[in-house]
């Protein structure tokens, strides 16, 4: 991989007529970065897919080539990409219903509208996933077919699609009505009983780690279970019964329905495992009453499942982040605190509670200034981004806390200038506040320069337009590649330097295509 040509293929400055030059020089690497532009012509598009044909699937996906663009026999690839987002003509799905790659059958499965011929072509298909494929996106007449499909693998899929009646994904589940199936791909492969090994050595095993058949087809009869609890058209009701299953797994996965009575919530809260726990004060369905109770979980992960959930009850969320680390995000509930829960969220004894609000970006001014006055720390960190404090809030902020809230106010997208180079001079700036100043636009060249002693922020800074371009040709030597390819992207780059730097190290040129 040529790093200099992957960042200028990037380079929004680069000018139409070196993006020509770089089309007819491009490798893979260099193509996949300038199938990202939104500048390309069409005419470039063209020369790109001529030059580098594996582009065309990712140009189709992006909308850059039509059906006229595309030869189904010779770029089959490309006519399946369009055939999946709902282009092509029929007599291409027909095309590529025999062609002799399962995998291009299996995905043309995939694709929506398909012609009933091709569909049913495809359920007759010799080879099992191609069929498991149709039915995971096959209509209800389809699935309901195919629910009784000797192959336990197709019936995984039938239980995966939402197009599956209801009372079908219930037979799925419990096995009542349907006949047992007699195949699965462990037992197509190998002789039973038999073991996948999680560490398996074979490059050429599509088998999953754990996969396993005594003859009762097991770990597919279980991800087929796991399917249908996942599927909400599954009836609540036939989900319930497997409240006690032994597999965690199932359990786990049946803890995120919406769905579920009180009494099956309940019981899943008091799972012995932790994450199963976590799915239920996680599940937006829960009310108040559980989540006050999983609120004193042991486990962190439950506890701060509870502090996410949109509908916690205020005071169980103050109680819960005394103990539970949060994290800088705005959770759900503080979003929506009324103005009165606002208020007596700012006169909170409790740092944490604060800390939460100070999250918030559409404070009324009274509440954000006093916030960004506060005497803990971690209160005015989290109000420190907020664009609506002045640059005198701003400064005050790092005079009393210092390193830990520079990075913070760094980030502040408000933050003049000259407060970002005194803060690349601060006694203790810390990386992460380098960083920042790295990609802030007020960014001023003397503190990009400081942020070059930090590796992230020396590769912020290297994109940084405000980097002179005297640095920005010694950052093309650099060691670390991601430097290169950011000072190769920077729209400040000479034109000059970007049409000798082609000239210099495109693949006929002699050059290597590394560069480090």
């Amino acid at each position: 991989m040529n790093h200099v040509l992957c960042g200028l293929a990037a380079n929004s400055a680069l000018p139409a007529e070196l993006v020509d030059r770089l089309i007819t020089v491009a490798d893979a690497d260099t193509a996949a970065e300038l199938a990202g532009r939104e500048d390309l012509t069409r005419a470039q598009v063209r020369a790109l897919v001529t030059r580098v044909p594996e582009i065309a699937v990712r140009l189709v996906h992006e909308g850059r080539l039509t059906e006229a663009d595309i030869d189904p026999v010779a770029q089959p690839d490309a006519a399946l990409a369009l055939l999946g987002e709902g282009g092509g003509p029929s007599r291409w799905a027909r095309l590529l219903a025999k062609d002799p790659d399962r995998a291009r059958r299996e995905r043309l499965a995939a694709c929506p509208r398909l012609p009933a011929d091709v569909v049913e072509a495809l359920v007759a298909d010799v080879d099992v996933p191609v069929v498991a494929e149709v039915a995971s996106h096959a209509a209800r007449e389809v699935t309901a077919r195919l629910a009784a499909h000797p192959h336990a693998e197709v019936r995984r899929a039938v239980a995966a699609n939402g197009s599956t009646p209801p009372a079908l994904l219930a037979a799925l589940l419990t096995g009542a009505g349907l006949p047992a199936a007699r195949r699965c791909l462990v037992c197509d492969r190998e002789e039973v009983p038999f073991v996948h090994d999680r560490e398996c050595p074979r490059a050429d095993c599509e088998l999953s780690p754990g996969a396993s058949c005594d003859g009762s087809h097991e770990s597919t009869v279980l991800a087929v279970h796991e399917a249908a609890l996942r599927n909400p058209a599954t009836p609540a009701e036939a989900a319930a019964g497997f409240v006690d299953h032994p597999s965690a797994l199932v359990r786990w996965t049946l803890a995120a329905r919406t769905d579920l009575p009180p009494r099956v919530s309940e019981r899943l809260a008091a799972d012995p495992v932790p994450g199963v726990r976590e799915e239920v004060a996680a599940n937006p369905a829960v009310d108040g009453a559980l989540l006050r109770v999983l609120a004193g979980d042991p486990s962190h992960g439950v506890r701060r499942a509870v502090a996410h959930h949109p509908h916690v009850p205020l005071e169980v969320l103050v109680r819960v982040a005394g103990n539970t680390r949060i994290g800088p995000t705005l959770l759900p509930r503080i979003a929506a605190a009324s103005p009165a829960e606002v208020e007596e969220l700012a006169r909170a004894s409790d740092p944490a509670a604060r800390m939460l609000l100070a999250q918030r970006r559409d404070l009324p001014a009274l509440i954000r200034d006093a916030l960004a006055a506060d005497a803990d720390a971690k209160v005015v960190k989290s109000v420190a981004t907020d664009p609506g404090l002045s640059e005198g809030q701003l400064r005050a902020m790092v005079d009393r806390h210092g390193s830990r809230v520079v990075a913070k106010v760094a980030a502040n997208p408000g933050a003049p200038a000259a407060l970002l180079e005194e803060i690349t001079r601060h006694g203790h700036a810390a990386r992460k506040a380098l960083r920042e100043v790295a990609r802030h636009p007020r960014a001023t060249a003397t503190a990009l320069r400081a942020c070059l002693v930090d590796e992230e922020g020396r590769r912020r800074a290297a994109g940084h337009p405000a980097l002179p371009p005297p640095v920005l040709l010694e950052l093309l030597d650099d060691a670390d590649w991601q430097v290169v390819e950011a000072a190769a992207g920077n729209p400040s780059l000479p034109r000059a330097v970007m049409g000798d730097l082609i000239n210099r190290l495109s693949p006929e040129a002699g050059s290597p295509l590394t560069h480090s």
